[in-house]
């Protein structure tokens, strides 16, 4: 009974880890450490041993106790597992078991099994609330009710959520969603909006597909200091940011908001002349009495530390749109918008001559974002755009695509319509020709980059 019992457990935890009770199946002939008036280990032959203790008058529950010194933490949930059964006279009785203080206030999570003369396997899960102002026990009191109790194979383990391994298993019906897990939320499925042609000297891009990037942000590692590699994931906010792809447009995606950091002591920048502030964001929960906060952190050249601050809150009552969800939403605002944060005490604003660090904070969730950049509010002209943008040929296209511009094309990526990249050279020539023989007949876009400006087209492969 011991052993097949103890593997459907086993099986039957798979969200669980780390045992925490000690001689749980009583194998070691005697009770320590278990303690109490109803600690008493007995054989019932072929060496099975169980706890077994005899009721023999009714009185409150806590007189007839079995318990044992166990260390949980306060806020996790831990799965209490256990087998119970009484002898034939007695048929049934109740037993309240439970974690609990193992001293005053004794506050206790329990509940009441039932016991037949038929072993049992009784399973809970209790999440502790009460602090940890002192040490922990397992409970079994059953001064309740006359009779037998036998109890064999008992467990305590940390249930550990599933929702967040990024693996589809349990009962999930999505990759960390579904089933036991909350729902899946939506995620976008239009790229952000494309942005204009503007001059490159005229934009200082820290995330965007349509402009040249500051020096390289990768999405990995810990960031404060100079020394470390840029990230969107740094060690002083929790966000969790990853790239992900929108109609072959890159994104970045952000969970546990709160705060997301970026770093970029590599590409820290002068931002005097540069007039408005641009990001695109997308949440598939409402917008709805929410707020999206930003802020430019500048260091004024030195390694330290912040000098100053500029910061931006979007709520309903400016530009963040009442009840908005599931669809793009443009922030573009003057910089004089951003309110000056004089910290610490004695440093003049407005000073932007070193901004080195970029935070975002919002209680929307879960946020998709692109275009996060500085500009001008300049767009080149149509003689300006002409001259820089490709032209593509033949289109619809069967075995070849060419890309032609007067000005050398620094860049070509091909994406199919699920936004994978299935081509992708780097010519730095005035014309590159693309073998698209191999790929499916469908609708394909064409993101060239020139002078550090992307434009995107749409061909049709034949």
């Amino acid at each position: 009974m011991k052993k097949i019992t103890f593997l459907l457990s086993l099986i039957l935890t798979t969200i669980t880890h780390g045992q925490i009770v000690t001689n749980g199946d009583f194998q070691t002939g005697t009770a320590a450490p278990w303690y109490g008036n109803a600690a008493n280990v007995v054989d019932l032959g072929g060496g099975t041993f169980v706890n077994q203790a005899n009721v023999e008058a009714v009185g409150n529950a806590f007189n007839v106790n079995l318990s044992q010194v166990v260390t949980l933490t306060s806020g996790n949930t831990y799965e209490l597992s256990f087998v119970a059964f009484t002898d034939s006279v007695t048929n049934s009785r109740s037993l309240i078991v439970g974690l609990g203080q193992a001293g005053a206030p004794w506050t206790a999570l329990t509940a009441t099994s039932t016991l037949t003369s038929n072993p049992q396997t009784f399973t809970y899960q209790f999440t502790i609330n009460y602090g940890d102002a002192v040490n922990d026990r397992v409970i079994f009191d059953m001064g309740a009710a006359l009779g037998y109790v036998f109890i064999d194979d008992v467990s305590v383990v940390q249930v550990v959520s599933t929702c967040n391994n990024g693996v589809q298993d349990g009962t999930e019906t999505g990759v960390d969603c579904g089933g036991s897990c909350p729902p899946c939320l939506p995620s976008p499925t239009v790229a952000a909006p494309a942005q204009p042609n503007r001059p490159a000297a005229d934009v200082i891009s820290i995330f965007s597909d349509s402009y040249a990037s500051i020096a390289t942000l990768n999405y990995s590692g810990v960031d404060g200091q100079p020394s470390n590699d840029n990230t969107f994931n740094t060690s002083w906010c929790p966000g969790a940011t990853t790239l992900v792809q929108v109609q072959g447009n890159n994104t970045n995606k952000v969970t546990g908001l709160g705060c997301e950091g970026v770093a970029f002591f590599a590409g820290r920048f002068n931002a005097s002349g540069f007039t408005r502030f641009h990001i695109d964001i997308w949440t598939p929960t409402t917008t709805q009495d929410k707020v999206f906060s930003f802020k430019f952190s500048n260091w004024n050249n030195t390694t330290t530390g912040e000098t100053n601050a500029f910061e931006y809150t979007a709520t309903n009552a400016n530009t963040l749109p009442s009840g908005a969800q599931g669809t793009w939403i443009t922030i573009d605002i003057p910089m004089t918008s951003l309110n000056c944060i004089n910290t610490p005490p004695g440093n003049a604003c407005p000073s932007v001559s070193d901004f080195t660090q970029f935070v975002i904070t919002s209680n929307l969730g879960t946020v998709y974002y692109d275009n996060l950049y500085l500009h001008k509010n300049t767009v080149l002209s149509t003689n300006d755009f002409e001259t820089l943008n490709a032209r593509i040929y033949p289109n619809p296209a069967t075995n070849l695509l060419n890309i032609e511009s007067e000005i050398s094309i620094e860049k070509v990526a091909v994406y199919n319509i699920l936004g994978q990249e299935v081509i992708s050279k780097s010519p730095n020539a005035e014309l590159v020709t693309l073998d698209v023989s191999s790929l499916q007949v469908g609708v394909y876009i064409v993101k060239t980059s020139i002078n550090g400006n992307v434009s995107s087209t749409r061909f049709i492969k034949e």
